[in-house]
Parts: C-alpha cells; sequence; structure tokens
C-alpha cells in the first residue's frame, strides 16, 4: 500500500522537473529473487543535481543506481541492471554487502518520452482517482525500451508498445495481473515485460478527532492509507489539525447517514472518540456496514460491556487495540495500532520477524 503513495510522490516530482526544464531518471526494481527489504515496483528518483526519492533496495544498491541513472540522464539509453549475490553470502549483489538475494533493475530518464508520457498519465489517475490500475512496460534494452501501456480494471487502455499485436497480448496480461494482484516480469511476444500493479489504497475511517487522533492520522497516511477523520466536534476537524488526511467529516454516530462514510468489507475503522455512547454507535455502525477491521480504544472491560451490549461477535472486535509493544503515550499508540493494521492486513500474526522460517518479502 505504500507503492501507491511513493509512486504519487515521484510522479508529481517528474512532472514538476519536466515542467521546468530539467531532468530526472527512475530506476524501478522489476524483479527480486530472495530476501529483500523492498518489492517489485519499488522507485528510485535521481535528478540532474543528485537530489532522489524513494529507492530500490534498503540502501545497498541506491549508490550504484544513482550512477547509472546520471549516465541514463546524459545519453537517454535505458538500461536493465542485474545485482547478485553470485556464490558468495559476503558478497551480496557483487558489491560486498553481506545480504542474500538478486535484483533487476530497469532505469530510464523520467523526464523525456516515453517514460514522460507515461508518468503524466500516471499522474492524472493517481490525483483523480482511487482505483488501481496496472503499468506495462517494456524493460529489454532493444528497440522500444520504455514503451508503456496503462490499463484500468474495466481494461481501459493508455499508451502503446509501438505494435497494435503487442498491445492486445501484453493488455491481455496486465489485466489478468491487476486481478491477481501482483506485479510480475515475464515474456510477452517476445519482449521482457513488467506489469507494475498500482492498488487501490485502503481505507482507515477514524472516530474521533481529539489530539490523540493526530499521529495515529499523520502515520497511516504516511504508509499509503486514505484516512477519513470524523467527529461530531466541529472544532476538532480544523485542515491544520488533519492535514494528511484525505476527508474530514462532521458526523454523529445517530445521525442515520453514516453510509455517506462508504464503510465496507474493505475499510478498516478506529473507534476513539472517549466518549462511551459515541464509541458504542460507531462499533454499531461498523459491525454493520461489514468493516473489515473495527479497533476499539480502551480497556478489555470496556470492549466487553459495549459487545455485550451490541449483541456483536467479540471476535469481530480489536480492543484493546493495537499490539502489544509496551506502547505508552499518542506516539507510540499510534505506531502499535498502525502495526496491528498493516498485521491484520497482511493477515500476519505481528510476532518477531527472528522467530519466522520464511523469507519475507520475496519478489
Amino acid at each position: 500500500m505504500k507503492h501507491r503513495k511513493e509512486t504519487g510522490e515521484i510522479v508529481a516530482r517528474v512532472t514538476g522537473l519536466a515542467a521546468s526544464g530539467r531532468r530526472a531518471a527512475v530506476a524501478t526494481a522489476v524483479r527480486i529473487d530472495g530476501s529483500a527489504y523492498r518489492r517489485a515496483g519499488a522507485k528510485f528518483l535521481v535528478e540532474d543535481d543528485g537530489t532522489t526519492i524513494g529507492g530500490v533496495s534498503g540502501g545497498c544498491l541506491e549508490a550504484d543506481v544513482r550512477a547509472i541513472a546520471r549516465d541514463v540522464m546524459r545519453d537517454g539509453a535505458p538500461r536493465l541492471l542485474h545485482y547478485d549475490t553470485g556464490g558468495d553470502d559476503r558478497s551480496v549483489w557483487g558489491l560486498g554487502l553481506g545480504c542474500n538475494g538478486s535484483v533487476d533493475v530497469f532505469v530510464q530518464c523520467a523526464t523525456e518520452p516515453p517514460a514522460s508520457d507515461t508518468l503524466q498519465a500516471v499522474h492524472f489517475l493517481l490525483e483523480h482517482g482511487a482505483e488501481p490500475f496496472a503499468i506495462a512496460t517494456i524493460v529489454d534494452p532493444a528497440d522500444g525500451a520504455g514503451r508503456s501501456l496503462i490499463v484500468d480494471a474495466a481494461g481501459l487502455l493508455t499508451g502503446s508498445t509501438g505494435s497494435a499485436e503487442l498491445d492486445r497480448d501484453v493488455a491481455r496480461a496486465a489485466l489478468a495481473c491487476l486481478h491477481d494482484g501482483v506485479s510480475w516480469i515475464d515474456d510477452i511476444g517476445g519482449r521482457r515485460v513488467f506489469c507494475d500493479v498500482i492498488a487501490a489504497p485502503p481505507r482507515l475511517v477514524v472516530c474521533g478527532a481529539g489530539d490523540d487522533a493526530r499521529p495515529l492520522v499523520s502515520y497511516a497516511a504516511d504508509i499509503g492509507f486514505a484516512v477519513t477523520v470524523v467527529d461530531h466536534r466541529q472544532a476538532l476537524l480544523s485542515a491544520d489539525r488533519f492535514p494528511s488526511a484525505k476527508r474530514v467529516v462532521h458526523l454523529r454516530p445517530d445521525d442515520g447517514d453514516v453510509s455517506t462514510l462508504g464503510v465496507n468489507e474493505d475499510t478498516f475503522v478506529v473507534v476513539k472518540t472517549h466518549s462511551f455512547a459515541h464509541d458504542r454507535e460507531w462499533v454499531a455502525a461498523a459491525a454493520r456496514a461489514g468493516a473489515a477491521y473495527v479497533g476499539l480504544l480502551g480497556p478489555r472491560a470496556r470492549r466487553e460491556a459495549i459487545v455485550a451490549q451490541l449483541g456483536i461477535d467479540a471476535g469481530r472486535l480489536f480492543g484493546p487495540i493495537g499490539l502489544d509493544i509496551g506502547a505508552d503515550g499518542p506516539e507510540q499508540i499510534a505506531i502499535s495500532i498502525v502495526a496491528e493494521l498493516v498485521a491484520v492486513r497482511a493477515a500476519r500474526a505481528g510476532t518477531h520477524i527472528r522467530w519466522n522460517a520464511e523469507t519475507i518479502h520475496v519478489g
């Protein structure tokens, strides 16, 4: 979910750079094998003055990719890079960095066609909608490298690979990729094509606009949630209190108009008004709407009282809310809540990573 937000920041920056006549290159991780800090689709923007945004690794590759990106800005020729451990675990990706894994990175000039045309279209889609779409890009270093086709869930197409026949094949594959929700790289029509899925942002509704909601909204928005803040106290809903929220809504849970919040089975809801009556009604509304997650701030006895009064399944209500990290104060509690949201969305238990036998972030 961070992927959509990061992509939006990068394409917005590219649009501004191109408009001012400056140059930049964008590097995209298109294939990952083994343990990795980032996933396929991670992007790294390198500007003509050396300024960077994003990343394709945990810092292992960026210096080398940055140097190559500056070459790409000078000659305009896209590159497909491969970094590998080889046979020596101490020599990661050939750079002596001490991690296991391999990654392919596609680098192209972002402020010149065809990439600039694609990124401008992506910028429009991200600014004017919340629907998922996929960007299918030719990444092998031959004629047409960097040409892209953008496909949305309805099958509408933007751009072209330069071949009508290849467009049809790529569009079909991109739709399947979009349906699966996973970015991948594959050979299509004799060309190496990377399909980058930009998923819809997960939605979070925070019921309660008190001071302790501010770090929660900020942290959740920063990792990619589209956050709505709702409260019956108009004075608490000023834009300067919640600058990262997509919406602030003045509403009481008993107004009979909670449908305007759009809560459904894909929505996460956190209830923290500090009023027992209001919390109970917001929990009831979220449960009726079938929210994917309903979390309640406060002690266990408070949750049990609300469950008993509403007659709902206690297993559907996360309360006390958050992961047990020994949090103290609004900021730490917000971290524990956001960590739980991420864990629930990923269907993970939220345990120590060192206890997991599986490789994390496999591309």
